[in-house]
């Protein structure tokens, strides 16, 4: 099966549970930018509860902006506070130190394009999974998708579609108990290794 995927900001469970059941992955690289999706926005377990995690992005004036066209906003240090809530989260988890080399400079290396750097996200985080995918990105946009699964609900952060996943270890299950879907980050320092099998034992809840 073939699906098709919004790339997305350390994408959540879902996303890795449809890419890890496919035979090719299609990211979707010619639709309009959207606010308030996962393109710029991810969740993880912190001390408190659900986290969430933003990307600034440099307004435009047009009504419409391509996707692969939109700038990070660098006004801040984000990158900086992101790898902080990473750290106060997840470095007494399991796996925290297995992948931080690898992480690290995910946060401390400037980003340009929001585009670019969720596809570096998502090229390092595979690099962890030791994920192997066969890869491509559309020419252009079609609403309506022949051929393929189309996922690219997924990206959308106002409409959650539930999927019920299976319960793992959290870093706060005991402040706070077991959090569905949040960003692979909380899977992948939980559960280490063992987060590709998690992965491939998962069902997607269809749209």
């Amino acid at each position: 099966m073939d699906i098709l995927l919004h790339p997305t900001y350390c994408a959540d469970i879902a996303h890795f549970v449809a890419l890890t059941q496919a035979n090719k992955l299609v990211f979707e690289t010619n639709d309009n930018f959207i606010k308030q999706t996962y393109r710029t926005r991810t969740y993880i377990y912190a001390a408190n509860g659900k986290l969430l995690l933003n990307i600034p992005v440099v307004h435009s004036q047009k009504k419409r902006q391509k996707y692969k066209d939109v700038k990070i906003s660098n006004d801040y240090k984000w990158q900086e506070l992101h790898w902080k809530s990473l750290l106060s989260a997840y470095r007494t988890s399991p796996f925290f130190e297995y992948y931080e080399d690898e992480l690290r400079p995910l946060f401390k290396t400037k980003a340009d394009f929001i585009l670019d750097f969720n596809f570096k996200c998502f090229e390092t985080i595979c690099e962890c999974l030791q994920l192997d995918l066969n890869i491509s990105k559309t020419e252009t946009f079609e609403k309506t998708v022949k051929n393929k699964a189309d996922y690219r609900y997924l990206v959308n952060a106002k409409k959650e579609h539930f999927q019920p996943f299976e319960f793992y270890t959290q870093v706060f299950n005991n402040k706070h108990g077991y959090i569905n879907n949040l960003s692979i980050l909380d899977l992948l320092f939980n559960e280490g290794p063992n987060a590709l099998n998690y992965l491939e034992s998962q069902v997607l809840n269809p749209l």
